[in-house]
């Protein structure tokens, strides 16, 4: 992967926090409004010392921007958003598969940048390989497939002469129905071998060097070591777990909140 590696510095008693898999508006928007509720609290929490925060997709159970319309709701967490923005925290959007339609919304109304591509960041001195972790590794044949026609241009702009109120109501029908569209695997842990995260973590180990490799997507918080002063961690989610990551620009750790 060859492009330039953004560089953070972390001040004395700031830190860096990741999150990943909120999935909100599933199953229903009034079901997740509780999840919502327990996000900005989780945001609220770390402002005081946060010196960036990584969103790692499927903030949304699904998203679409068309030219003049995005989703209706979760006006709470965008706010939220905003506001930690405007204090001058660095936040920094990774697409999942739930979300990965989106555009230049957050970039334009929240200035908040947004990778369709893992990318490696500098923190304080380690190296990061972060992204949201769909369709990598080996094995997941069927949604990989279904990727290539979700992001080519030519299936986006045929879903958006659908109108919103019919095209958003089936997408969002197939985001909780359809294994395939979500690409949601067998949730249970596979076994260090059989993570397929892992073993992506071990072949980009083969041409440089990773700190921390740092995915969601699995809904399952885990840590794996992939090689000699290498680790691999999956974020979890904010649905059963309520998990998240924090780098205080030596160790990173996974934890769990809770209110």
């Amino acid at each position: 992967m060859n492009q330039a590696i953004t560089a953070i510095h972390i001040p004395e008693g700031k830190k860096v926090y990741f999150s990943s898999d909120n999935h909100l508006g599933a199953p229903t928007a009034e079901a997740s409004k509780p999840r919502e509720k327990k996000f900005i609290a989780w945001l609220s929490a770390i402002e005081a010392d946060a010196a960036a925060i990584f969103l790692l997709g499927d903030l949304f159970d699904f998203w679409f921007e068309y030219k003049t319309v995005v989703p209706k709701g979760f006006v709470r967490v965008l706010g939220k958003l905003a506001q930690l923005r405007d204090k001058g925290i660095p936040i920094y959007f990774f697409v999942g598969n739930h979300d990965l339609w989106m555009k230049d919304y957050f970039k334009t109304e929240l200035d908040i940048p947004v990778y369709h591509e893992p990318r490696i960041f500098d923190l304080n001195n380690k190296r990061f390989f972060i992204g949201h972790g769909d369709g990598l590794g080996p094995g997941d044949k069927g949604y990989k497939r279904m990727k290539k026609v979700f992001t080519s241009p030519f299936f986006q702009w045929l879903f958006r002469w659908v109108h919103p109120d019919i095209g958003v109501r089936v997408a969002q029908h197939l985001s909780v129905k359809n294994k395939l569209i979500s690409g949601e695997d067998d949730q249970n842990f596979l076994g260090e071998e059989n993570e397929w995260l892992a073993t992506y973590a071990k072949r980009k180990l083969e041409t440089a060097h990773y700190d921390y490799f740092i995915f969601g997507h699995r809904h399952l918080p885990m840590t794996i070591e992939v090689g000699k002063s290498s680790t691999y961690y999956n974020l979890g989610d904010w649905i059963t777990h309520y998990t998240y990551g924090v780098f205080d620009g030596t160790s990173f750790e996974l934890k769990e909140y809770s209110f």
